[in-house]
């Protein structure tokens, strides 16, 4: 299950022509007086926005943009407030569909919004209220919900305000109620629509507003995960999804058409779901407790977990808070973390093993293959999108609720958590090791393989037919670990850009740690220590997105081997992979593009008149596992440029990486000048 459910929240950048869109600098009035310009500026020019016109103006204040990610946060947060009366007793289930024309539809069997009028606006109902009012609700005081993820009072009318159409059904007391809106603002007044008879809650159907959102579409496949997601963090609910088959994409969409989603497990389902197949140290632990009560006496919440450590591979942790998934992770993962870190080194003291002092965060972390799931009284998040929790009593209280229990783990098992420690203290001398930068050698029968955490290996040994991806970040390398062959295919992810060893000194490349796990991983040494027999791999292959960054990349890390591995690229080692930018679709038929170029040659083989999708890759962690392995991993079909560094060229070659990488910047002005002309093709 793949959990990054939203991605990392997007700029206030909008598209050309969107609301949001950063307008153009506005022409210098240097032709206009001094005074005069003062004078022109008067109390005519101060702008008052009321009701929601600020979120149709500036969206990405609510939602964190209007790309793809902000689209389907107005999914989730209706989704969230359903989730809300699930988690607080009242609704056992939700119903959520996707329909023809981008309509959503989510309803609950709760107690359904309020539809009196309000105490303070006599003339409007609760529910109007809601939908049209910024920070109105039921989250605030803690007597109707005592833990929610809609907490700042916003969702629904950020969903309202950003809709083309909205409509809403209340069965409250017997009675149904209707009333729709478009862009914000209510059609007609709240309609008593009749009796109804076993039917209760709330049911809240919208489309996206094309004036915000351009031609952006749900996708089914993303909104079921999330809805599995939601079912999987309180197992006392039932979510029932249901999308129109014609939606669906045969063959690339996960989502079915209908499913029942109940998880009586709850996360350990859920992590037993993702690490499927993988061999773990432990058996995977789940529990969860009470978290301390307040100064008030009343119980603070409660945090459920499930985690496992495996044997291979790079491990994560998902957290969340009231539902909510928090991916910049937050408080309640310090929380979480510490008792962890605690409860191994207490258990190393226990059992006399000194070793057990020298582990850090980092070496619990490596391998640990974690879900935390916290519902918290009056959390603070980060922003709107809550994609981070910062109240600080969370750490304490997930601490405090875990320390315990995980110390009963250990002791009811000793020799598994030994087990354990000892696996964790391979970890920090892994580290510690790391820092002298040794060489790694081949695994063999009698001495057991130290790789980097993060290198996901591939099971042969025969250097002939393996190969080293090298990734940029961990979102890149989770889909090439999913496209990979595991047989002959190794991944390591890359943090970003690496250092430019072309300008760095020696003692800055010796503390680089991505270029430490990068030799750790080939394990044929550098410099004096090099010895080609020992290369782990028969290629290495450098797969960065199909931009301008990934270019930057890629150029850095052939830059290393050119420098510090020149015998790898001498011996046809070292490779480019070819990701597409584009993918073309029209019916049943997709074709990929590698450039613009290649885009609009590809356009014209399309025979007949019918619409041709066009989808640009944000980037390699975009792509789905499927079309990276169609397009760029699978040796059947992808193409692979092999890097090479011509002898006779030599003298040229290193000129010219001095002159594009080195210390002095003033050759990389003269060589700008020297070839600005020669651009033809400048990507802005």
């Amino acid at each position: 299950m793949n959990d990054d459910l939203f991605g990392s929240p997007k700029s206030d950048s909008g598209k050309p022509g969107k609301p949001g869109t950063r307008p153009a600098a506005a022409p210098a009035a240097a032709a206009r007086p001094e005074a005069a310009r003062d004078d022109a500026y008067s109390a005519k020019d101060i702008e008052v926005l009321e009701g929601l016109e600020p979120v149709r103006r500036r969206p990405g204040m609510y939602i964190g943009g209007t790309d793809e990610n902000a689209l389907h946060h107005l999914a989730a947060e209706i989704l969230d407030n359903a989730m809300d009366e699930a988690v607080a007793g009242h609704a056992s289930f939700i119903d959520v569909a996707v329909e023809q024309g981008n309509f959503i539809s989510v309803r609950d069997n709760g107690r359904g919004i309020p539809v009196d009028p309000h105490p303070k606006f006599k003339h409007l109902s609760a529910l109007e209220v809601i939908l049209t009012t910024l920070h109105s609700g039921g989250k605030f005081s803690g007597k109707v919900y005592e833990t929610s993820g809609g907490l700042h009072g916003v969702g629904s009318s950020v969903v309202n305000a950003l809709a083309e159409r909205l409509d809403v059904e209340v069965a409250r007391d017997r009675v149904l109620w209707k009333q729709s809106y478009a862009r914000g603002k209510p059609l007609g007044p709240l309609v008593n629509a009749g009796p109804v008879q076993n039917r209760r809650g709330t049911t809240m159907r919208f489309k996206p507003d094309p004036e915000i959102f351009g031609g952006l579409q749900f996708s089914p496949a993303r909104l079921y995960r999330l809805c599995r997601s939601k079912a999987y963090l309180f197992r006392g609910v039932e979510i029932r999804w249901s999308c129109d088959p014609a939606l669906l994409k045969p063959g690339k969409d996960e989502a079915p058409a209908e499913a029942v989603l109940h998880f009586p497990g709850g996360l350990r389902d859920s992590l037993e779901a993702d690490i499927e197949g993988s061999a773990t140290v432990a058996p995977i632990w789940s529990g969860e407790a009470s978290l301390p009560p307040g100064p008030d006496g009343k119980a603070a919440g409660r945090a459920e977990w499930a985690l496992a450590w495996v044997e291979q591979g790079e491990g994560f942790l998902h957290s969340y808070c009231n539902t909510v998934p928090t991916a910049q992770g937050g408080t309640h993962e310090a929380g979480f973390r510490a008792a962890l870190l605690k409860g191994l080194r207490a258990w190393g003291e226990q059992r006399n093993n000194r070793r057990a002092a020298q582990i850090v965060a980092d070496d619990v972390a490596v391998a640990l293959c974690a879900k935390l799931s916290a519902f918290i009284r009056d959390p603070q998040f980060q922003g709107q999108t809550k994609e981070k929790l910062t109240s600080p009593e969370a750490t304490r209280l997930v601490e405090t609720a875990m320390r315990d229990r995980f110390d009963h783990f250990m002791a009811g098992d000793p020799t598994q958590a030994d087990n354990l420690l000892s696996f964790v203290i391979e970890r920090a001398e892994d580290r510690i090791r790391r820092k002298e930068l040794k060489d790694t050698p081949r695994k063999s029968a009698t001495r057991r393989l130290r790789l980097p955490g993060k290198l996901a290996d591939c099971s042969s040994e025969d250097t002939a037919r393996t190969e080293l991806f090298l990734v940029e970040g961990d979102s890149a390398g989770g889909s090439a670990k999913q496209a990979r062959d595991r047989a002959t295919q190794a991944i390591l992810p890359l943090r970003g850009k690496i250092l430019n060893v072309a300008s760095a000194s020696a003692e800055k490349l010796r503390q680089n740690q991505e270029l430490k796990d990068l030799i750790e991983a080939l394990g044929c040494g550098v410099g004096e220590r090099f010895d080609r027999t020992r290369l782990r791999y028969g290629r290495v292959i450098i797969m960065t997105d199909a931009d301008v960054d990934g270019a930057h990349i890629a150029s850095l890390l052939m830059t290393f081997f050119y420098r510090e591995l020149p015998e790898l690229i001498r011996h046809g080692h070292l490779f480019l992979a070819q990701p597409p930018l584009y993918r073309l679709t029209q019916g049943a038929k997709s074709v990929y593009a590698m450039d613009d170029a290649d885009r609009e040659r590809k356009v014209k083989q399309f025979k007949s008149s019918a619409k041709i999708e066009v989808s640009r890759f944000k980037g390699l962690g975009e792509m789905p596992p499927s079309a990276l392995k169609e397009t760029t991993m699978d040796a059947a079909k992808r193409t692979l440029l092999k890097v090479v560094a011509l002898p006779e060229e030599r003298a040229r070659t290193n000129d010219l990486v001095e002159s594009l990488m080195g210390r002095r910047p003033e050759l990389r002005f003269a060589f700008i000048q020297e070839h600005a002309r020669d651009v033809i093709d400048l990507d802005v």
